[in-house]
């Protein structure tokens, strides 16, 4: 199967789950510890793209192959994360606001492109592991438990950032 996506669409929707899962980590109020798990998370829940979805050829072609070799992989991680970095500077994302609110344009700009390219069963398998990595960084951790005692899962913040990702994306709720 032939993808047919500029460069810099691939880079786009390369680099979206990861802005998704940062945006929602950004979003609680976990605190350093808390925000490193939730990061952590996300990479991991990025990464399950490639055992979650193996016939999807649009998410096996915007993630690393990690069976091509580690320094390939790392090299295309960079790419794409180097490419992110400049574009939201480009855009003046200064703040974690202007973070979460990149994210959401982001996911719009994403759901135009699968809308417009990718087959059905692609977009549809695109937009769950995309929502599956928001709803996974935001389980990560409670927010504002004390000690670990008390709080909550999903903060009023996450349910709010994540059901604007979600009309972005054009995605019934998962948390329903």
């Amino acid at each position: 199967m032939s993808l047919n996506y500029t460069e810099e669409e691939l880079n786009l929707l390369a680099n979206t789950p990861h802005i998704i899962g940062a945006a929602m980590a950004f979003a609680g109020s976990s605190g350093l510890f808390g925000t490193g798990k939730e990061m952590f998370a996300n990479a991991q829940a990025v990464m399950a793209g490639i055992k979650d979805y193996p016939n999807n050829a649009l998410i096996q072609a915007v993630l690393p192959n990690v069976q091509g070799g580690a320094s390939d992989a790392m090299d295309k991680m960079k790419k794409v994360r180097d490419w992110g970095v400049a574009r939201m500077k480009a855009k003046g994302v200064n703040s974690a606001e202007k973070f979460q609110a990149e994210a959401v344009e982001d996911c719009k700009a994403v759901a135009a492109l699968l809308i417009a390219k990718a087959t059905p069963q692609e977009a549809t398998e695109y937009r769950q592991w995309a929502m599956s990595i928001a709803e996974k960084v935001a389980m990560t951790t409670t927010e504002g438990s004390f000690l670990g005692f008390g709080g909550e899962r999903f903060s009023a913040n996450e349910k709010q950032l994540f059901s604007e990702i979600e009309k972005a994306m054009g995605t019934q709720s998962l948390l329903a």
